[in-house]
């Protein structure tokens, strides 16, 4: 599964992107900013919460953190995140490399305004060693991505 089925689900729905794979790892925000050469915010990290009886995937800047209550609001519930076991099961992806692209369940995808600032976000792309260059609006509509605001304000 993990950098297979995104290499598929691009060959499919969007073959001009590519994936591209790093000698280091890239499991982190902080390690993938230095792997693709970005800044910390362009990591675009996929989070995978349990809210309620449902899971829901939200790819946020990498510099954002979760706002609990706005989650809350939104969703109607207190959000969980996934333990490593249940994020690779469901989705497919190992932690490090979770990305929306590519899922082994269908999953509701939700992108922060907080991707908005970019011109340019780098995701994974399925595993530790991999990612993508896109625009957040082209990602947000290649996986039917609803825009939420879910994130802290960064000052």
């Amino acid at each position: 599964m993990s950098i297979e089925s995104v290499r598929a689900f691009f060959a499919e729905q969007a073959p001009d992107i590519a994936v591209i794979e790093s000698s280091v790892s890239s499991a982190t925000v902080a390690l993938a900013a230095e792997a693709y050469g970005v800044e910390p915010g362009r990591i675009a990290k996929t989070l995978s919460l349990r809210v309620g009886g449902r899971v829901v995937l939200i790819v946020a800047a990498g510099t954002s953190r979760i706002d609990n209550k706005k989650v809350k609001a939104l969703f109607g519930g207190k959000p969980k995140m996934l333990g490593l076991d249940e994020v690779a099961e469901i989705t497919g992806h190992e932690v490090g490399g979770v990305c929306p692209f590519g899922l082994k369940t269908p999953l509701p995808v939700y992108c922060d305004v907080s991707l908005k600032a970019f011109a340019e976000v780098v995701p994974a792309a399925g595993s530790t060693h991999s990612a993508v260059r896109i625009a957040p609006a082209r990602m947000a509509e290649l996986v039917n991505a609803e825009w939420v605001d879910v994130c802290q304000q960064q000052p």
